[in-house]
């Protein structure tokens, strides 16, 4: 692995809050120590940037305009920008920004270079984007931006798909950050998914201890509680941690879809009601967070019978792009499509999304395709045969993205068509399996609701 002597040579021991640009001399440092070749005011604008990335808070995109106001040759800004325009939709110049980046990069150092060229290669769409971003990582290991933007999180959507390849990418970045707290939460969510559940509740709560705001660490902390199936526990202290950070959080709505689940988890209907009216329905929501956290809650709740009458369903479509619905771009999204469309009983709009993903993607032909059928089935009133597709479905589930939470859905509908149509035994075996790992499934049954 390169890096440059003089990076590192000024590399700070204790993470992210320790170093200011002040501290680091001649040359503009970044939080890990990483040259930043600008101006000292710029680089000050840069860190408080780089900081609200890594806690996963809003706001990073305003410093970042006043450094390149302050700095037009400000690669390394202009980069920035250009990714959290191409990643957020924020009104963003993307492709101005990215030209400045590529004009200033000549300017700038190596690490920087890398980085411009990395993130210019993921706007473009470019074959080999991540390669690109992996090797800038390896070369440039303290580059936490770029291990940010590789790995999904809550924030960024990630470049690798594969979960054990990004948990490695995570693992192997543990000599250069050590107990560093931003690193810390990134691990513990890469220890729940893993099933480690225990032992990511202990990373998280050390590295929240060091910074309350980390958004990867509570987003770590929140599924360790949920999947230990300590809910009374982990919705006191959920909510705590959105009173606190809920105006500077990245993403509130996903924080306030943990505690609904919470609140599912423990038969606490008016609860779930009344989070959604004041957290998940629009306009709190827009977009594809509509999707993914109101949508999904709605549907998880009918079947869960937690939601007495009409869902709302309709008004949150109304903020979604119909595209979202049509031509999902990614398994993820469709997978939520499927959900959102089914909660609104829309056969016709199930099967069109069957035959667009027909056209797509392996992944998308392999497993939204018959997603798509299954679900369509259940709104057809034949859930013998939405049983049977997503029993093919399931052992390929971790495959749609997203954490296991999320992709619990599936096996929640699972769940609900082997029990509408009969099948008592196949639903029990489910049940037994569900039971085995202590999760939201096995609190739809009240014998096994606890705190």
């Amino acid at each position: 692995m390169r890096q440059s002597t003089n990076e590192a040579q000024s590399m700070p021991t204790g993470g992210a809050s320790t170093l200011s640009v002040t501290e680091a001399g001649h040359h503009q440092r970044d939080l890990y120590g990483l040259t930043l070749t600008t101006t000292p005011e710029a680089a000050e604008l840069f860190l408080d940037a780089q900081a609200r990335l890594l806690k996963v808070q809003t706001g990073a995109e305003a410093p970042l305009r006043r450094a390149v106001e302050l700095d037009p040759d400000f690669a390394l800004a202009h980069a920035a920008l250009a990714l959290l325009g191409n990643d957020f939709d924020m009104g963003v110049e993307t492709a101005a920004h990215l030209r400045q980046a590529r004009r200033s990069a000549s300017r700038a150092s190596e690490r920087e270079r890398s980085f411009v060229a990395a993130v210019s290669a993921r706007v473009r769409g470019d074959h080999d984007h991540q390669a690109r971003l992996l090797r800038h990582i390896a070369d440039h290991p303290r580059d936490a931006l770029a291990l940010t933007i590789a790995v999904p999180t809550i924030a960024f959507s990630g470049s690798i798909e594969i979960p054990e390849q990004a948990w490695a990418l995570v693992e192997a970045a543990r000599p250069a950050f050590g107990s560093d707290w931003w690193y810390a939460g990134l691990l513990a969510f890469v220890r729940q998914e893993q099933g480690h559940f225990a032992e990511a509740r202990e990373m998280a709560s050390g590295a929240l201890a060091s910074e309350p705001a980390a958004g990867h660490a509570a987003h770590a902390l929140t599924h360790a509680f949920y999947e230990m199936n300590q809910h009374n526990e982990g919705l006191r202290w959920l909510q705590g941690w959105i009173d606190s950070n809920s105006r500077t959080a990245f993403m509130p709505s996903h924080f306030s879809w943990h505690a609904a689940l919470h609140e599912l988890a423990l038969g606490d209907e008016t609860a779930v009601r009344r989070r959604y009216a004041r957290e998940l329905s629009p306009p709190n929501v827009q977009g594809v967070r509509a999707l993914v956290d109101s949508a999904s809650l709605l549907w998880r709740a009918r079947l869960d019978d937690s939601w007495p009458g009409a869902l709302p369903i309709d008004e949150v479509l109304s903020v979604v792009d119909e595209e979202l619905l049509v031509r999902p771009p990614t398994p993820f999204v469709a997978m939520h499509a499927a959900v959102a469309l089914a909660a609104r009983g829309d056969a016709v709009g199930l099967r069109r999304l069957g035959r667009t993903a027909a056209l797509g993607s392996p992944t998308h032909r392999e497993l939204v395709v018959p997603l798509a059928a299954a679900m369509a089935a259940l709104v057809d009133d034949q859930p013998d045969r939405a049983a049977q597709i997503l029993l093919r479905v399931m052992p390929e589930v971790d495959r749609f993205g997203g954490s296991r939470a999320q992709r619990e859905v599936i096996e929640l509908t699972l769940l609900h068509a082997l029990m509408e149509s009969g099948h008592s035994r196949a639903a029990q075996q489910l049940i037994q399996h569900a039971l085995d790992r202590p999760t939201q499934i096995s609190s739809w049954f009240p014998a096994q609701r606890s705190g």
